[in-house]
């Protein structure tokens, strides 16, 4: 039985925002993938970079210095 655990999800308010967002966390090996945003969250465009909750900081230390913008991020449960 898989159980729900908390993540991290960064959430996106343009398309070219989350893109962006990928490209820098890919290229600068920081861990997480992009999926589609859970339920929970309602904003922006539809996209959100899944993450372990520990690596917040890390995450949005690299988005900031990289000047990439963001809509909101928030910890919540889901499967996996």
């Amino acid at each position: 039985m898989r159980r729900r655990r908390p993540v991290l999800v960064i959430a996106f308010s343009s398309t070219e925002q989350a893109l962006a967002a990928e490209a820098l966390f890919t290229n600068s090996g920081l861990p997480g993938r992009m999926i589609p945003i859970p339920s929970q969250v309602s904003a922006g465009c539809g996209l959100a970079w899944k993450a372990e909750v520990d690596e917040r900081p890390q995450l949005l230390a690299a988005l900031a210095q990289a000047g990439c913008g963001y809509e909101t991020d928030a910890v919540v449960q889901m499967y996996g």
